[in-house]
């Protein structure tokens, strides 16, 4: 059996821009109570995140750009050149104590990574991390500092690894992609909504590296509503083509959970059945080609009650190979939440009838097909 580690200590609940912003920490609360009250997670799988460094930062992120994050950090704090660095904006607001807090989750995720490389665990779960957009230097999309980019640098610098980052956030994995764009020892692949409707607005299938990475960034930007057997057909059969092509050492996944068809902020149809196959399907690749080496962090989810906790239960359920006994959520859980959420699911999956049938269903089926067959043609062309 896997050892798998969770990394988390309240400070990772800090990184809150505010009470009405979409990107909710609380969710990873009812996350860790939902694993709990389920049996799937107990203290002795709960490792606290390291600090991380300025050094570390520096991997990936300009100096002026910290600079102006902590300048931006005290309390009441007015940072003029904030704007021109990302920051205080409707999306990525700055708030007190930003500097640590985002800094905090890059932390957390190189747990992750400490765990992983030195055999203490085979695989590491930060629910917080998967700050996804942050590039060197600006802030963007709810992203201070980009969590995911400096452990992969890291792993790249200290490990020499060969790195697929996998990205199933309904929003393009863009950070991540530019960070690595002209390295050949990282693959970064995002599935997500196409950006003709959705922030960031990139993510083609075009965008395939340069220099010595060209050939090795790859996208699956699917249509507005789609469903979850179009999803998984598209991923299931992209990923195992990506991966044999690859061939990596380790693993590194994001999974936001805002394809779902709750989620306030994107147009995607997902249910659980997606959240539910995704983590198998990577675990599989891992064990098949990289000894089990499996870092995994969270990302977007806008429905903090009824979708993010379940969806990322999930996730540490299969990485830790956890089988549940039945399909009820924990009944403690639901009677301490129900006030609050007014209405909770009370099982794992959705049921089918959930949301109205789609009426172009067969027309993005194919248009997701044509996709796919372009992202392969892709790959055999530079194998």
């Amino acid at each position: 059996m896997c050892k798998s580690a969770f990394i988390f200590s309240k400070n990772l609940l800090n990184y809150k821009f505010n009470n009405h912003h979409p990107f909710n920490p609380l969710r990873i609360e009812l996350t860790i109570d939902l694993l709990k009250s389920s049996g799937a997670l107990h203290d002795s799988m709960i490792v606290p995140p390291r600090k991380s460094t300025d050094d570390e930062l520096l991997l990936i992120h300009d100096p002026t750009y910290i600079e102006v994050v902590k300048e931006a950090s005290p309390p009441n704090s007015q940072c003029p050149r904030a704007k021109l660095f990302g920051l205080d904006t409707e999306d990525t607001p700055i708030f007190e104590g930003m500097h640590k807090a985002a800094l905090d989750v890059v932390g957390a995720t190189l747990t992750c990574v400490d765990l992983v490389m030195k055999g203490e665990a085979d695989h590491a779960l930060n629910i917080s991390g998967g700050l996804h957009h942050g590039i060197r230097n600006r802030g963007s999309g709810f992203c201070v500092y980009n969590d995911v980019s400096v452990a992969i640098k890291y792993l790249r610098e200290h490990y020499n690894l060969r790195v697929l980052y996998i990205d199933t956030d309904a929003h393009h994995g863009d950070g991540v992609q530019w960070s690595f764009y002209e390295d050949d020892g990282v693959c970064t692949y995002s599935i997500h909504e196409t950006g003709r409707y959705l922030f960031p607005g990139t993510g083609e299938t075009t965008e395939c590296g340069t220099g010595k990475g060209y050939g090795y960034c790859f996208n699956i930007p699917v249509d507005a509503f789609t469903e979850d057997d179009s999803w998984l057909e598209v991923f299931n059969e992209s990923i195992h083509e990506i991966a044999a092509f690859f061939k990596p050492d380790i693993i590194v996944s994001q999974h936001g959970a805002d394809a779902h068809f709750y989620d306030p902020l994107t147009h995607l149809c997902l249910s659980m059945k997606s959240y539910q196959e995704m983590p198998k399907i990577i675990h599989q690749l891992s064990h098949q080609y990289t000894d089990g080496k499996w870092i995994a962090v969270g990302g977007g989810g806008y429905d903090i009650w009824r979708v993010v906790p379940r969806a990322w239960s999930l996730l540490w359920m299969e990485m830790s190979e956890f089988k549940r006994n039945d399909d009820e959520l924990p009944i403690e859980y639901i009677k301490k939440w129900e006030k609050s959420a007014k209405k909770l699911p009370d099982k794992w999956l959705d049921p089918v009838d959930s949301y109205p049938a789609i009426p172009r269903r067969d027309e993005i089926t194919q248009r997701n097909r044509a996709v796919l067959r372009k992202l392969l043609q892709t790959i055999y062309r530079i194998m």
